[in-house]
């Protein structure tokens, strides 16, 4: 490596697990409410008890306020001289125990009267605000048994309040925490087991299937999965079968190749232009085979283009037929084609399907004997449960036949049937895997049927 090469830092990522940070939110989320509803609840229960004790002295307290009132107002807005005020026990002391105190509005003591100590008057008393123009310009504590036992209560009833709320709290969220993390686990429990098969498939272990458990979020997720292990191994598998596949089929005509070149070489007299002939045949071969390999390996990874439109499968096929014709003919073979009248248009391409239906029907002109028949047929069928719709089209010809061990492979790539072995006279076995996988991108099936010696039948569904 060299020195001047740069070592970029590796990303960093948290190592908190998505169950612990659904934890801690949902917690926080509980201990913040349970502070809240404690904190608006003292609020609450405090501006009650306070208002209750407060409206039980305002009889005895009013007609002090009033008098306080008028003394500031006629005194020049001033609470000055105002201790030496003579208030008459009348006004306010029908109770013999009873006490007050006269605070200004920034708290000094302005008038005393009873026998109760200022702090216990404070803690104790009923505090009602004397008011002048709107604003407050001081503050009356009165105190009698009645007060003092409503005072009490007060108190009691705050205490109590305050210490049910605590242990309510403290219960509510012990509980609330422990369903929190039983949630947090059980939330991220299917992630957790898709983790697995996320490192098995970052491993290469291509097509591992995740279980799928539900139907919701987590499930869609484990089938979108499984789609892509799928298609991963998919392509792993063509990319590992395409060289071996590709130089097994280059071998013949590139040996073809040098050895002709080998012996104009050798032979050293002109090259007469028949000869080069089989060289041109040979590089055609060559140049098919590159362009069906281009268009198999893009159908496969889906990544033809398709233009899908409006489409008359009888239509279609009849224009297949009328191109057909004449080599039928040479053969002296009949080709016949029927179809119901009221099969519906498909949406689809309408030159990958005729590619498809062409490879087939040359297929079985090619494998059908000289005064033979290939019947075509187009009907609309019903899916076994009933539900969907199909187009069907059946091929059949009086043809040599497949034998059935060869069936499964037919539609693989470069495979031929024995029967179709030449080069010449055979394909390269790459029409049937193009057929299917076109099939494939219109969301149909394909199928072959065949007796040895009676014919084959090749069944393409497309749905409606």
């Amino acid at each position: 490596m060299s020195n001047n090469a740069k070592m970029h830092p590796l990303p960093r990522y948290s190592l908190m697990s998505v169950s612990r940070k659904l934890f801690i939110a949902m917690a926080s989320f509980i201990v913040a409410m349970c502070l809240v509803f404690a904190f608006v609840t003292q609020i609450i229960l405090k501006d009650v008890l306070d208002v209750m004790v407060s409206e039980a002295s305002k009889t005895d307290v009013s007609e002090l306020n009033d008098l306080f009132a008028g003394y500031y107002a006629s005194n020049g807005h001033s609470w000055d001289g105002v201790e030496s005020i003579d208030v008459p026990d009348n006004i306010w002391k029908k109770n013999g125990e009873a006490s007050f105190v006269l605070l200004s509005d920034d708290n000094k003591l302005l008038y005393r009267s009873g026998e109760e100590e200022l702090e216990f008057l404070k803690r104790l008393g009923a505090r009602t605000l004397i008011t002048s123009g709107g604003d407050m310009i001081g503050m009356i504590y009165y105190y009698d048994p009645d007060v003092g036992r409503l005072s009490q209560l007060r108190l009691g009833v705050k205490y109590s309040v305050t210490v049910l709320l605590i242990f309510a709290a403290v219960l509510f969220i012990i509980i609330s925490l422990l369903v929190a993390f039983w949630l947090s686990r059980r939330l991220t429990a299917p992630i957790r087991r898709l983790i697995p098969f996320l490192d098995k498939l970052g491993k290469g272990d291509f097509g591992i299937q995740a279980p799928i458990e539900s139907k919701d979020e987590y499930g869609k997720i484990a089938v979108a999965f499984n789609q892509m292990s799928h298609q991963l191994q998919r392509t792993e598998d063509v990319r590992k079968n395409l060289v071996a596949d590709v130089a097994h089929e280059l071998r013949t005509p590139l040996t073809i190749i040098r050895g002709k070149l080998d012996l104009v070489q050798q032979s050293g007299q002109p090259v007469e232009p028949e000869s080069l002939l089989p060289l041109q045949d040979e590089l055609i071969r060559l140049t098919r085979l590159v362009d069906d390999l281009h268009q198999l390996s893009l159908a496969e990874a889906r990544k033809l283009p398709f233009e899908f439109s409006p489409t008359s499968i009888p239509d279609l096929l009849q224009r297949i037929v009328d191109r057909m014709s004449l080599d039928a003919e040479d053969k002296q073979i009949r080709v016949q084609l029927t179809y119901d009248e009221q099969i519906p248009d498909l949406s689809a391409d309408s030159n990958r399907l005729t590619q498809v239906f062409l490879n087939l029907l040359v297929n079985a002109l090619r494998y059908t004997p000289s005064g033979g028949t290939i019947l075509i047929s187009v009907e609309a069928v019903r899916s076994a449960d009933g539900l969907n719709r199909f187009v069907q089209i059946k091929i059949i010809d009086s043809g040599i036949g497949i034998p059935p061990e060869q069936l499964p492979y037919l539609f693989n790539r470069f495979y031929r049937t024995d029967e179709a072995r030449a080069r010449n006279s055979g394909g390269m076995g790459l029409g049937l895997a193009i057929a299917r996988e076109f099939i494939l991108a219109h969301n149909g099936t394909i199928e072959a049927e065949s007796v040895v010696g009676q014919g084959s039948t090749f069944i393409v569904r497309l749905p409606i």
